[in-house]
């Protein structure tokens, strides 16, 4: 498993160069890839296969109750995309509380990942 790189959005008082507010997309490993995880992360999935569906997947962690909730085959048609939102990756039952790691995979390398970190006091 590799860990995904998380880049960080800039604050709204930072400067902005050129090219200062990109950010990329990486290429999923269908071995599986882990995220870590502050609660400000907003995790950007995108299919960029032009003709075929693919699907992610993501490990969830027992919560506080015992349960489990794995998202197992979630299906992207060709150039679609989707996201998992702020609170939800810090929530019991998403976070490996032990490593601080989420755990997600892909059926094809052509699904991408962008994981994008809030900066600090956000939320707040």
């Amino acid at each position: 498993m590799a860990l995904l790189t998380t880049q960080t959005i800039k604050g709204p008082f930072e400067a902005i160069a050129a090219n200062g507010a990109d950010f990329t997309f990486a290429a999923g490993n269908v071995g599986g890839d882990t995220i870590t995880l502050t609660g400000r992360e907003i995790v950007l999935i995108w299919n960029s296969h032009a003709t075929t569906p693919y699907t992610f997947g993501v490990t969830s962690q027992a919560d506080e109750k015992g349960r489990i909730g794995d998202i197992t085959t979630y299906n992207l048609d060709a150039g679609e995309y989707a996201v998992l939102g702020v609170g939800l990756t810090n929530s019991p039952g998403w976070k490996n509380q032990s490593t601080g790691l989420l755990s997600v995979i892909v059926s094809n390398a052509a699904v991408k990942w962008a994981v994008l970190k809030l900066p600090v006091g956000y939320p707040g």
